[in-house]
């Protein structure tokens, strides 16, 4: 049994921008999540949906963003 990853529609991808820098963000498919760079938080994304709300987001670790 393979984990089945559920896909995030690109053109979703082009208009979602993080909610508190307002800027774009970079998709991580191997962990599921949005990564907002300057906010340093990772917002993730289940079954398909991404969660946008800061408090459901994951600060990212030292070297993580870009």
């Amino acid at each position: 049994m393979g984990e089945e990853r559920a896909t995030v529609d690109p053109k979703l991808l082009e208009i979602l921008v993080c909610p508190l820098t307002k800027e774009p963000l970079r998709y991580d498919a191997e962990r599921q999540e949005l990564v907002s760079d300057k906010a340093k938080l990772a917002f993730p994304i289940r079954d398909g949906i991404p969660i946008m709300l800061p408090d459901e987001a994951r600060p990212l670790e030292e070297g993580e963003a870009r």
